[in-house]
């Protein structure tokens, strides 16, 4: 039994535990049995899984729910060839004598580190582990009467160098008295009727910058934004018209040059990334008790340890409730310190009040003093809102949707609404995968579907990893016709805003915030009439954008870009041989491949699969015959792999209603906002779908994977799905 226990744990990755101080308010400990010297004065408190008895360092409730094994972070094999009786079952550590450990050896005869057992059962737990037999004595701490000297370690673990939960560790000063915090408010159960008490991000309070405006020519922080574009053919007879001619629009953000150092900090200076202001709202309901909770503390350690001294976190908790661990906080050492003990000590109960935790979300955000440039929620959950959504109508259960989210956080809401977009995550079968999509969408965020236990960090990582690098905010894209006989027909955009003036004659789409090196892709309609008196050449449309540098120390500052060139293509007496533009039909085999999934996706709902199915295979046989799809175009190649993939989570209603529905919303999310989110393998560096991935996400997954595995993995060269120099392709 103990060697499969072990194996188990070993396979989950769960045989580490981070020591970080304890703050003055707890408890110091100490072993009632011999001590070495040498031990260290951290107490133990756990960020790798424990049981809904928060004071248990290492014990863990394996999973309870099958894991599928098609998707997610592929787990190493371990090799350990050391036996029980050398190995300390609890932290799977050396057990020999002479290494500076107290053993403690039980009845049953089976022997533990005698720290790691104390702490394992110091609150009554008198069964055994390893066999669980039920014990008549245990072991027994002592407390300490002097606790201004550092305390040893008895059973003292030595863990590797290179473990990663360390770096965290060797950051964290030992715990001292701080008169200008009051460390126990952090836990406190009586929350303020006003969330104002968020620590100070400067001196300056919010809006005390005025308004000014930069031309791109003199912009130097980041670089400006690369604007290209491309008319999708390259010549239109006078005596021909052409409707619904596209032009591509290319945007791309500045490269995340200095943007953090080696140890992933922010740098200083003029290339400093933006500070963020992150509100995290976790799931704590009796569902996500065991290895869930366990590996979301896992994933919010990640977290925690990738965010800067400038970034601020809160972190809410919700069941049939929702409280706020702490108030908006510096991650400085001490920051991260109390957001790792609140984290740890978070138990599962209870039901799913989701409307519940994003109003207290968003009362953080409105009541907050101080402002980062950046800001943004990220709500996990693995259930059902069963406060809120309660109506047996379906119809009506669609528009309650929307009341799960605070009105002044949605996206189309006055002016004054808050504009922080929600990315949220799905966790495993049994979420509402609509309500949540819903969510995401109404906000401005992503959602992202964890279908595996063990991808939550990676998935955490990867989002993060974005809101980290934003170089660009409130993007403005204006389109003008430049031909007084041209009109717009429309702008396909996804999910951003997109208006045409009542004239046809422009347009503008509002963007918002971009990710370092991030890119978007709009189509703009036009309708081109026959022109005999036209010259040989036509001017279609000239593009500007605006946009905030957030990098900047006032960041209200509003950078121009409108020395981009004009379109145009030929207009010739006849034409021979027409020219095509691969990155338009790239694009175009994009839109169409969502509208499929779409359109599938309503065809599913409506209980008819085969019909479902039979519309995703008539999108990829039709992207298999375009020009880019023939030229092996890698993101051809991966919307047919997911195109697929969606199939077969169609095969049957069980498959759809547990994970097909949500992959299929992630993956519509993933394309109406062109930006990465976690679905299937998606986070997987040797996955097709990989569209949105920029560098800086790709490096913190590559982070997070590093540490989960204890060891870098090699990974493959980056292949960029969405940009290559413009190729033509006769027609």
């Amino acid at each position: 039994m103990g060697s499969k226990w072990r194996k188990a744990k070993l396979a989950l990755g769960l045989n580490t535990c981070l020591y970080i101080p304890k703050t003055l308010e707890d408890s110091p400990a100490t072993a009632s049995a011999s001590t070495v010297t040498g031990g260290r004065f951290f107490d133990a408190v756990s960020l790798s899984p424990t049981t809904p008895n928060r004071n248990s360092d290492c014990h863990v409730d394996m999973p309870t729910t099958p894991t599928p094994s098609s998707s997610g972070l592929r787990m190493p094999k371990h090799h350990n060839s050391k036996s029980s009786k050398s190995t300390c079952a609890i932290c799977l550590m050396s057990m020999k004598p002479g290494q500076g450990h107290a053993i403690f050896t039980a009845e049953c005869s089976h022997s533990f580190h005698f720290n790691c057992i104390t702490s394992n059962v110091k609150h009554g737990n008198q069964i055994c582990p390893v066999c669980r037999a039920k014990w008549k004595e245990i072991p027994f701490q002592s407390p300490l009467t002097d606790i201004s000297q550092p305390r040893s370690r008895n059973g003292q673990v030595h863990w590797p160098q290179h473990d990663a939960w360390m770096t965290v560790v060797r950051q964290v000063p030992p715990a001292r008295l701080d008169t200008n915090r009051n460390i126990s408010n952090l836990f406190q159960t009586v929350e303020p009727s006003v969330f104002d008490d968020d620590e100070v991000v400067d001196h300056r309070p919010m809006g005390s910058q005025k308004n000014s405006s930069t031309d791109a020519t003199n912009h130097h922080s980041m670089g400006a934004i690369e604007v290209k574009t491309w008319p999708e053919i390259s010549a239109v007879t006078k005596s021909a018209s052409h409707n619904n001619f596209a032009v591509l629009v290319h945007l791309k953000a500045p490269h995340a040059v200095g943007l953090l150092n080696q140890s992933g900090m922010p740098v200083t200076g003029q290339n400093s990334r933006a500070p963020v202001d992150l509100v995290t709202v976790l799931d704590v309901s009796g569902s996500m008790a065991g290895t869930k909770l366990a590996l979301l503390k896992r994933a919010m350690g990640f977290v925690i340890q990738n965010l800067g001294p400038a970034d601020r976190l809160s972190v809410i908790a919700f069941s049939s409730t929702a409280r706020r661990l702490f108030p908006l906080r510096r991650m400085s050492d001490t920051g991260k310190q109390e957001a790792l003990q609140a984290v740890n000590s978070l138990s599962s109960n209870g039901g799913t009040n989701i409307a519940e935790a994003l109003k207290k979300s968003a009362k953080i955000m409105t009541d907050r003093k101080w402002k980062n440039p950046v800001s943004s929620i990220i709500l996990l959950s693995d259930g059902q809102d069963t406060y809120t959504i309660n109506s047996p109508n379906v119809a009506a259960t669609q528009t309650n949707y929307r009341s799960l989210l605070p009105a002044c956080m949605q996206r189309n809401a006055a002016s004054s609404g808050l504009h922080i977009p929600v990315h949220a995550f799905g966790f495993g079968a049994d979420h509402d995968a609509v309500s949540m999509h819903s969510i995401s969408e109404t906000s401005g965020g992503t959602f992202s579907f964890i279908e595996a236990e063990n991808v939550i960090q990676d998935a955490f990582a990867q989002c993060i990893g974005g809101l980290l690098s934003v170089v660009v905010q409130e993007l403005r894209v204006e389109v003008e016709c430049v031909h007084p006989v041209l009109r717009l027909n429309s702008i396909k955009a996804g999910s951003y805003n997109a208006s045409l003036a009542s004239d046809n004659k422009s347009g503008n789409i509002e963007v918002g915030d971009l990710y370092a090196d991030e890119e978007r892709d709009f189509l703009v309609m036009l309708d081109i009439p026959a022109d005999r008196s036209s010259n040989d050449m036509m001017t279609l449309i000239k593009v500007k954008c605006t946009y905030k540098d957030p990098t900047q120390s006032d960041n209200l500052d509003l950078v121009t870009l409108d020395h981009i060139d004009d379109v145009k293509i030929e207009r010739p007496d006849t034409i021979g041989q027409l020219i095509v533009s691969m990155e338009v039909d790239k694009q175009r085999n994009r839109l169409q491949s969502a509208e499929a999934m779409a359109e599938a996706r309503s065809a599913a709902e409506n209980g008819d699969l085969a019909a479902a199915v039979s519309v995703l295979e008539r999108c990829r046989k039709k992207l298999s015959e375009t020009v880019s799809a023939k030229a092996g175009d890698r993101l051809c190649l991966a919307l047919d792999a997911e195109l697929k993939e969606m199939q077969e989570r169609m095969a049957n209603r069980r498959v759809y209603e547990t994970s097909g529905r949500a992959y299929v919303l992630s993956g519509l999310s993933s394309h109406s906002w062109q930006r990465a989110t976690a679905h299937g393998d998606s986070t997987d560096s040797t996955s097709l779908i990989q569209a949105y991935q920029t560098p800086s996400m790709i490096d913190m997954v590559s982070r997070s994977q590093t540490m989960y595995l204890g060891s870098p993995a090699p990974r493959p060269p980056l292949r960029p799905l969405r940009s290559f120099p413009a190729r033509q392709q006769p027609r």
